[in-house]
């Protein structure tokens, strides 16, 4: 029995060394900023490109209900001292009526305009994220932090930690979407869409 005792005892700090050596592998963090990582891969430019155009019409058409709006708003100022008051009334109501036709068109255009980013983006940032995911198994990091909003918790990184370049190559060579030709700037949505992409969050585990 003493025998015994005196073995295990032996062998307790034995089976403990493994764990004591785990815990002293240093951490290895790094930083993205996953939103513009998704934007800026060439599949995220090029469904972009490709929601734009599909909106162009809708842009155009309240652009151009937006201007008949200006024009008779100029025409009521100035004619408004020539005209009765039974046609300066059915003016205003006639602008009155248009404006709020364009901030229906607005709204519905916007509502549309947003849902389909936010599925475009959220189909894309799945994929995204796998890329990343495997990157930092291969990379042995152990903690990725998000930067991309302004009001992260990190105060300081090194230019090396932040891998943000690094996967929008890596996912560039897997999807093997060619990088978009260089063309003009894109121009600003119209009345009331918004280009800003949503930010919904990546799957935590996979």
């Amino acid at each position: 029995m003493t025998l015994s005792a005196a073995a295990q005892t032996q062998a307790a700090p034995a089976a403990a060394a493994p764990t004591a050596g785990a815990t002293a592998v240093p951490a290895k963090i790094a930083v993205i900023r996953f939103q513009l990582a998704v934007a800026q891969t060439n599949e995220g430019q090029r469904d972009f490109a490709d929601l734009q155009k599909k909106f162009a019409p809708k842009e155009t058409s309240l652009k151009t209900l937006n201007d008949e709006i200006d024009n008779l708003t100029k025409q009521l100022q100035s004619q408004g001292a020539t005209l009765s008051e039974a046609e300066r009334n059915n003016k205003a109501k006639a602008i009155d009526d248009k404006k709020k036709q364009l901030d229906r068109d607005v709204e519905d255009a916007r509502n549309d305009f947003q849902q389909d980013m936010q599925d475009m983006y959220a189909t894309l940032a799945s994929k995204v994220y796998d890329v990343m995911q495997s990157y930092a198994e291969q990379q042995g990091l152990t903690l990725v932090l998000d930067v991309s909003q302004q009001q992260t918790p990190v105060l300081y990184s090194g230019n090396g930690s932040d891998i943000t370049k690094a996967i929008i190559d890596a996912y560039n060579l897997k999807s093997g979407v060619p990088a978009p030709p260089p063309s003009a700037a894109q121009p600003a949505p119209g009345p009331g869409l918004q280009a800003k992409p949503p930010a919904p969050k990546p799957p935590a585990t996979h």
